[in-house]
């Protein structure tokens, strides 16, 4: 039975960096299950990357910093059925230099992630939304908790993205039956997380922090995702849904509370 009703169902997705990363994990969970996937990547160079991890799929250029490339997606996108659903997946915070205090962030480098991480978003909904069935999902990939996270000013540019998602649900809802969600993933083993300094030792936290005592998986988050995307999640809207795991209920874990006044 194809319960989720994904077969022959077209996707856009954008932001798959390699066979770690939450889009390929969602994408290949979406076309295991008989859907199409449409590809686009920031750059040239990631065409041939995504075209070895997903031969049949189409690859498209998309850098979400420049307006021309955007403005091209309204009118160059070449799909004769229409697209069922989006995946937006990019985030993207300069850490050169290390986690730096809040306050010492740079003023290029917070502007560059909020284009990148959250109003991509919006404008790739709006260069989309002429190629978007009345009924598509748009979903993108926030993290479990913005204000609790490590990840520098990134986390309140995730919150930014979380607050986005009713705000773009309500503006589709004028003229489609089109839904906005977001998936609050918890830390991850992704190569993108890698980047992040001393993210492992976070990373390594988390799962203790979890219920189960086990780390969340990417293809967790992608399961989601796909459920998401589908019409069986048709009454979730305007929504941050959080897989981590129960992380977030879980900051006074008595063993590690005792753990720590023990030492």
């Amino acid at each position: 039975m194809d319960f989720l009703g994904l077969r022959e169902k077209l996707f856009f997705i954008a932001g798959v960096a390699n066979k770690k990363s939450v889009a390929y994990f969602a994408a290949k969970t979406l076309i295991e299950n008989g859907a199409k996937c449409l590809f686009s990547v920031q750059h040239s160079s990631q065409v041939e990357t995504v075209k070895k991890l997903f031969p049949e799929s189409d690859v498209i250029v998309c850098d979400v910093e420049n307006k021309h490339d955007l403005e091209k997606l309204k009118t160059e996108l070449k799909t004769s059925t229409k697209i069922d659903g989006l995946l937006h997946s990019l985030a993207f915070a300069n850490f050169s230099e290390g986690i730096k205090p809040f306050h010492e962030t740079k003023r290029e480098d917070y502007l560059q992630a909020a284009q990148i991480s959250c109003f991509s978003l919006v404008e790739l909904t709006n260069a989309l939304k002429d190629h978007l069935s009345a009924e598509a999902s748009i979903v993108t990939v926030s993290i479990s908790n913005t204000r609790a996270t490590s990840y520098g000013y990134l986390g309140p540019i995730k919150a930014m993205l979380d607050s986005t998602v009713p705000f773009l649900a309500k503006s589709v809802s004028e003229f489609s039956k089109m839904r906005v969600n977001a998936v609050g993933a918890g830390p991850l083993k992704t190569s993108a997380s890698a980047g992040i300094p001393d993210y492992i030792d976070n990373y390594l936290f988390a799962e203790e922090l979890t219920l189960r005592k086990k780390a969340l998986e990417t293809q967790e988050v992608a399961n989601t995702i796909c459920f998401l995307l589908s019409s069986r999640s048709s009454g979730i809207n305007a929504s941050t849904v959080i897989v981590d795991g129960g992380m977030s209920c879980n900051y006074f874990d008595q063993k590690i509370v005792k753990s720590f006044t023990a030492n």
